[in-house]
Order: C-alpha cells, then sequence, then structure tokens
C-alpha cells in the first residue's frame, strides 16, 4: 500500500491552527563504553553546549558511581551529575550496610528506578560500566527508565558517528589496548562529526581491583593561536562625550529617614 502520510497531513493542519510542535532534543555529547578481556572502558568527549553556545571546553562526563562502577552521562548537565552524586551515595550506604562491595545490577536498578519515576523529564542518557564479582558488565540507561545489556554502547547526538566505528572494528575478546584504540577512534568520529561534541577525548579503564583515568587520554580540537594584534593605541576610538565623575566624599545628606522594622 506504500506509505501513510494522514500524521503529516495532521501536524501541517495543527501547525496552521497555532500549536506548537514538539521538536528533537539534541543531547550535544558522545559517550561510549565497551567490554574487554579484563574489564570494561568507558569514553566520552569534553565539550558542553547550551544551545549554540560552547559553555565548557574541558566538562568531566565520567562520573563516579562506586569503586569499581562508572558512568557516562549525556543530557543536561545538571541532570546527570545529581542523578549520577544520588546514586553514588545510595552505593557507599549500601556497601556500609551490607559490608560488601556494590554490584553494577544495583546501581542499574537504582537508576532505573528514579528515572521511570519522572517519565523522561530528567534529561539523563547514561551508559553503565563496572566489574564486580560477576564480571565485566555495560548498560545504557535511557531518559524513560528502560536499560539495555550489551557488548558495546554508544550513545548522544555522536553516537551513529561513534556506533560506525564500533560495528567496523569490534570483535569479541579484545585486549585493553585494542579496546582503547576502538575508544578513542568511536568518541573523535563523534567530536569531528556532531558540533555538539568537541574537545578531548577521556577514557576510564575498570577492572577487577583497579580503575584507570586518562584525562585527556587524546586532545582532538586544539585550540589556535590568535592571528593578529588586537592591542589598540590610545585614541583609535573617537570620544563623543564626556561625563566627570563626583566623588563620594563630595555627597552631603540633605534628608534621613530611619524605617522601623517590627
Amino acid at each position: 500500500k506504500g506509505f501513510s502520510f494522514d500524521n503529516c497531513r495532521r501536524n501541517a493542519f495543527m501547525a496552521k491552527q497555532g500549536v506548537k510542535l514538539p521538536s528533537a532534543r539534541k543531547t550535544g555529547t558522545t559517550i561510549v563504553g565497551v567490554i574487554f578481556d579484563e574489564g570494561v572502558i568507558l569514553g566520552a568527549d569534553t565539550r558542553a553546549t547550551g544551545g549554540s553556545i560552547v559553555a565548557d571546553l574541558n566538562c568531566e562526563k565520567i562520573h563516579y558511581i562506586a569503586d569499581n562502577i562508572y558512568c557516562c552521562g549525556a543530557g543536561t548537565a545538571a541532570d546527570t551529575e545529581f542523578t549520577t552524586n544520588m546514586v553514588a551515595s545510595k552505593m557507599e550506604l549500601l556497601k556500609l550496610r551490607t559490608g560488601r562491595e556494590g554490584r553494577v545490577i544495583s546501581s542499574l536498578r537504582m537508576l532505573k528506578q528514579y528515572l521511570f519515576r519522572y517519565q523522561g523529564h530528567v534529561s539523563a542518557a547514561l551508559v553503565l560500566g563496572g566489574v564486580d564479582v560477576n564480571g565485566p558488565a555495560l548498560h545504557s540507561v535511557f531518559p524513560h527508565g528502560s536499560s539495555d545489556k550489551v557488548p558495546y554502547v554508544t550513545m548522544g547526538s555522536g553516537s551513529l558517528a561513534a556506533m560506525s566505528v564500533f560495528e567496523d572494528q569490534y570483535k569479541v575478546g579484545l585486549n585493553e589496548e585494542e579496546a582503547k584504540k576502538i575508544v578513542r577512534d568511536a568518541i573523535r568520529a563523534g567530536i569531528i562529526n556532531d558540533l555538539g561534541s568537541g574537545s578531548n577525548v577521556d577514557i576510564t579503564v575498570i577492572k577487577k581491583g583497579s580503575v584507570k583515568q586518562y584525562r585527556p587520554y587524546e586532545v582532538i580540537c586544539q585550540k589556535s593561536e590568535r592571528q593578529g594584534d588586537y592591542s589598540f593605541p590610545v585614541g583609535t576610538t573617537v570620544v563623543t562625550s564626556s561625563v566627570e565623575m563626583v566623588p563620594f566624599s563630595a555627597l552631603r545628606v540633605t534628608d534621613e529617614e530611619v524605617m522601623e522594622i517590627s
């Protein structure tokens, strides 16, 4: 029968009536994760944007959850920061109560329940990874609370470019150096092909009993040197008028009123 354009006609009619249609929301980030033979590697870019403005060149997007668990965040920076901090606090309390190392599935459950409660209004798309008694684990968590367990994952506005690298280079049984290279190449692809991603590549390597953070692992967007001299001699700009400033000591109080505060 072919395609149905009923919704297109409906949307056009609603737009004519003055109804503001929802628009796609870009997260402006590239975050990835991959499982290798000894653990998990998480990677992220470091550009934070506010609309079309670059707000931070070196934003940290790989968040601490527990000693053996970390989480990459895409979406609203405040939401990802608050959500991961809250879960990190709960994981620490759970560790003190049970006396055991936290498990990845425990933090996943906390994140899913919190995000599902707000039905996607907490803009936090997360890549959760860690190594526990069950071995390495990697999960993607969406803002509505759904999740996937995957061997490799990409999220954010640069995720399509990053995923193309994983689909081309990933294989089962990667060693640490091979996994680092894939993560580096994936984040680099996201930075080059997505205006919302940029600056540096951050990588966190999680293995049994150890965590190594590389910040930055590689600088992709080097800041260029200023070419011209932008210092101008005095008198370059013509002064059309001037106002003489009156010193504060020359002011005299003519009227004073005291207000009572009850």
